[in-house]
């Protein structure tokens, strides 16, 4: 009789629970595919030097990699300094780099545009750095995580999506460098080695839906 009755009462759960669990599916993006091309690439979004960008007017004629990052995440902060080095070495051989800021400085406070600019200028970013004011384009990628990369080829097809490497705090120790391998591969004009990997860091604050 006991078994039964807990079979009973975990039954009435997981009724209980299915609605929040459907919404919780529907709210979740889904993710971008390889072979796709970057969603919402029209999408106005400001930059930290005041000015507006897009995706398509970041874009590079050798490729585009879109990477979604904040300033509060120990993630980024703990690949920052390698992210960086990439953004700023592959937009001088024609690839157009963009990271994006989709949090929602309500819910997480170090991710304000203020703050935005001042990190950009204490590691020296030198590609566009915006934020997703409304989160959409997150949304439309299917980025879940900060830090998590996105890499187009010159036709604008994917061909690289997930993480930066194998080893976020011990730089010293990394044997998998997965988003410089894609962007070797794809200038190079060969298949890309490892073409999707797991996006490891904070999930993104998303803001509320309009």
């Amino acid at each position: 009789m006991k078994c039964r009755g807990v079979v009973f009462m975990c039954s009435l759960l997981t009724f209980a629970l299915a609605p929040a669990l459907s919404t919780a599916q529907e709210d979740a993006p889904a993710s971008l595919a390889l072979g796709a091309t970057a969603p919402m690439a029209s999408e106005q979004m400001k930059g930290v030097d005041g000015k507006d960008v897009s995706i398509a007017s970041a874009a590079g004629k050798k490729g585009t990699l879109v990477i979604f990052s904040c300033n509060g995440c120990p993630w980024v902060k703990a690949w920052e300094k390698r992210m960086v080095e990439i953004g700023n070495s592959y937009s001088k051989r024609g690839v157009g780099v963009v990271a994006i800021n989709a949090n929602d400085p309500e819910r997480s406070p170090a991710d304000g545009f203020a703050e935005m600019q001042q990190r950009a200028k204490q590691r020296g970013i030198r590609y566009p750095y915006v934020m997703d004011a409304t989160s959409e384009v997150a949304r439309a990628f299917g980025a879940t995580r900060t830090p998590e990369a996105f890499l187009f080829d010159a036709e604008g097809k994917l061909v690289y999506h997930g993480t930066i490497d194998d080893n976020a705090h011990e730089p010293n120790k990394v044997t998998k460098r997965y988003l410089r391998e894609a962007l070797d591969a794809m200038l190079a004009g060969k298949e890309v080695p490892a073409a999707e990997t797991k996006a490891l860091g904070c999930g993104i604050k998303f803001r509320p839906k309009a």
